[in-house]
């Protein structure tokens, strides 16, 4: 596109003949045709029916992530393999809690294609520092 562009800009015999008012649109439109952006416009829309549809509040986010490794890490670059141990994800299907803060979330968009993030839900809410003892946390977050 750009060895076409300084093609068109030379002066070349055709180019020459043309008025310069019936240049400049003719290049415009061509470098508008190859430079615009094919991303559909839904994917900048907001999402707040998504919202409704996982049980979730913009609000009040929920505190903790329940993460399950889901893929292998064979064949992936070593920085995935690394996120992954360093949020002791090494066992497959095993699953993991983890605060939603911005430093484990950017680790987990990393490697999101490997795992699969749940928000913690628990019936009466989460235990108390007397009741940590007591409690007891299942594979399904119950």
């Amino acid at each position: 596109m750009a060895v076409f562009c300084r093609a068109l800009q030379k002066r070349s015999f055709a180019v020459k003949n043309l008025p310069a008012v019936t240049q400049l649109p003719w290049i415009l439109s061509l470098r508008c045709k190859f430079t615009k952006s094919r991303i559909p416009p839904e994917v900048f829309e907001e999402r707040s029916k998504e919202h409704e549809k996982y049980g979730g509040n913009p609000e009040q986010p929920h505190m903790l992530h329940l993460v399950t490794r889901v893929k292998s890490t064979v064949r992936r670059p070593y920085w995935e393999k690394k996120i992954v141990q360093d949020l002791g994800l090494g066992k497959a299907r095993q699953p993991c809690v983890h605060k939603n803060i911005p430093s484990v979330n950017h680790k987990l968009k990393v490697i999101k294609h490997l795992v699969k993030i749940q928000p913690l839900k628990l019936p009466h809410g989460l235990p108390a520092e007397e009741d940590m003892a007591n409690t007891l946390l299942t594979s399904n977050g119950s």
